[in-house]
C-alpha cells in the first residue's frame, strides 16, 4: 500500500492543474505584451534617420557603420535621409552632419 501511494505514475497529473490556470493566464499575457510595448515606446524624434524599432534599428546602423566604414556609411545615411540625421553607434545616438 505505501509502494502504491508513492509511485508517481498512480497521480493523475491533469488533476494537479486546476482548470482556471489558461484563464488567469490570457490576461496575465495581455498585461505582460502591453507592459512590453509601453518599455519599448520612444518618442518620434524630428530628426530623420533609421527608426528605433525596439533596439533593431541601432544594430542596423553600427553593422552598417562597421561593414561599410564611417564614410561610406555617412555618404549611404546622408543619401537617404538628408543633410543632417540620426544614427546609432555603439549604442550612442550620434549626429550626421553634412552639406
Amino acid at each position: 500500500m505505501v509502494l502504491e501511494t508513492l509511485n508517481p505514475m498512480h497521480y493523475n497529473i491533469s488533476s494537479l492543474v486546476p482548470d482556471t490556470m489558461p484563464v488567469a493566464t490570457v490576461p496575465i499575457l495581455i498585461l505582460m505584451c502591453f507592459l512590453f510595448l509601453i518599455w519599448n515606446h520612444e518618442e518620434t524624434s524630428s530628426i530623420p534617420g533609421p527608426g528605433y524599432c525596439m533596439g533593431i534599428g541601432p544594430l542596423i546602423s553600427h553593422g552598417r557603420f562597421l561593414w561599410m566604414g564611417v564614410g561610406n556609411a555617412c555618404n549611404y545615411y546622408n543619401k537617404t535621409y538628408g543633410e543632417f540625421v540620426r544614427v546609432w553607434i555603439s549604442g550612442e545616438e550620434t549626429f550626421i552632419i553634412s552639406k
